[in-house]
């Protein structure tokens, strides 16, 4: 049994006008216990809203969500709120996109980090505080006992992303939902917090859901990947597989799209790929494939009827129509 399940997950949203919004409209995957899953699309695909709905950190109304997330067998759709309180931020913990909004700028460090201690450990005012400082030293802040006493304001970006970090680990979750943590990062404090983020999980142990649209990051740091794009799932295989031989044609476009570092040196320079269009209206049911009105080879069936996730190699499925799927080998 799988440490996450996600089936047929729908999390919709009601609009003033009285109309839809499918953000996430039947998503399906599985997490193993130990296991780095990212989940990859463009910005509007639906990302967020996954990560928010296996917390149920959507406000119901206007959200609504439909399905099965099974965490350890339990389905975390059933729980109450009491029940569901006792499991965030104790067995599944998430590092939000932003640190600096995400963190409250009148409490201390030491106070955000020993919040979650107190709740859920049980542990007295002091014993927090030297949790606190424990954490922080895992987390690589240079001296950490002073830190502590401080606020967030009077911390850097890449510090306020390691205070996250440590916020979310301190109860040791099994399942650790991380929403962007390099966003907004310079590149040398992102290599740090990837580099961290693996050395974290060897120690710790814990499964790590890795939202992203950075295929940089996907390739540094994951195992699997599931492309989104409108709310559904088009793409999942191996990271090393899914570079190697995108089948879907919106996995090929983000792909496409990548800067190759280096090509101006070498001569190599080359336009770099864009995908044509706008993603389609979440307001309005799409009963035929997602991609169709910006894929170069879509075709009348692809208008007409939705393709189904078939497995293209083994361990590799699309949601195309004209995906080519490879000999399995005698």
């Amino acid at each position: 049994m799988a440490l996450l399940e996600v089936e047929n997950l729908q999390t919709h949203f009601r609009t003033p006008d009285g109309g839809v919004n499918r953000a996430v409209d039947g998503l399906s995957f599985s997490v193993e216990a130990g296991e780095t899953v990212a989940i990859v699309g463009e910005s509007g695909c639906g990302k967020s809203v996954t990560s928010m709905s296996i917390l149920r950190l959507i406000p119901e109304p206007p959200g609504k969500i439909a399905g099965a997330i099974r965490f350890n067998g339990r389905d975390l759709l059933k729980l109450s709120d009491r029940e569901m309180r006792a499991i965030r931020g104790n067995e599944i913990s998430m590092i939000f996109q932003e640190p600096m909004t995400s963190l409250n700028p009148v409490l201390t460090i030491g106070q955000q980090i020993g919040e979650a201690l107190r709740l859920h450990q049980g542990m007295s005012r002091s014993q927090a505080e030297a949790k606190a400082v424990e954490m922080l030293t895992l987390v690589g802040i240079p001296a950490p006992a002073r830190r502590v006493k401080e606020y967030p304001h009077q911390l850097s970006g890449g510090m306020r992303q390691r205070v996250m970090i440590a916020i979310a680990l301190a109860c040791n979750p099994k399942l650790l939902i991380a929403d962007e943590p390099t966003t907004a990062l310079d590149v040398t404090i992102q290599a740090q917090i990837l580099d961290l983020m693996r050395d974290l999980k060897r120690t710790v142990g814990a499964a790590i859901v890795l939202i992203t649209h950075d295929l940089g990051v996907v390739a540094e740091v994951a195992e699997r990947v599931i492309v989104m794009y409108a709310g559904r799932k088009v793409e999942e295989a191996k990271v090393e597989e899914l570079f190697r031989a995108p089948k879907h044609p919106y996995t090929q476009g983000l792909l496409g799209a990548v800067p190759k570092l280096g090509s101006s040196l070498t001569g190599e320079t080359e336009r770099l790929a864009e995908i044509p269009g706008l993603v389609p209206s979440l307001k309005q049911r799409i009963d035929y494939c997602v991609f169709a009105g910006r894929c170069p080879y879509a075709t009348d069936l692809c208008r007409e009827v939705t393709p189904a996730l078939e497995e293209k190699a083994p361990g590799h499925v699309a949601a195309c129509h004209y995906a080519v799927k490879e000999a399995v080998a005698a």
